[in-house]
């Protein structure tokens, strides 16, 4: 009989302790907090390994959104042959975007673009 009990307390012990988690995991599902960037501008790398850079907002929510757009575009000189990275500002393409609202679960990192970065300077020059 005492192990029937003590199985018995054991189980709904565990069944608390499950439910207490998931009230928990629940919780924190439903408050997002967006994270505060230290730095003007950040660069966004997507799971498909497309790379952005522009300001961030409501990154840690579901809805980020990034303005002031940014990506690089690999030229090749044909008659050099050398190759060369230049920053181009999004919103010149056809259907003229000012921003992209970025799907949460297809960012793979943030990093903050550093103000004395070649990548600040271009975007400096850009303005």
């Amino acid at each position: 009989m005492k192990n029937q009990r003590g199985s018995g307390a054991v189980q709904i012990m565990w069944v608390g302790v499950v439910m207490v988690a998931a009230f928990t995991l629940a919780g924190c599902t439903r408050h997002h907090e967006p994270v505060a960037f230290t730095t003007p501008y950040q660069a966004v790398l997507l799971t498909n390994g497309s790379a952005y850079y522009g300001k961030l907002e409501g990154y840690g929510t579901p809805r980020p959104v990034l303005t002031e757009v940014y990506y690089i575009v690999t030229q090749n000189n044909p008659e050099t042959k050398q190759t060369s990275n230049v920053l181009v500002k999004r919103g010149k393409e056809l259907h003229e975007p000012d921003r992209m609202y970025l799907n949460p679960n297809q960012i793979l990192f943030v990093e903050p673009v550093g103000e004395k970065s070649k990548v600040a300077q271009l975007i400096a020059q850009a303005h």
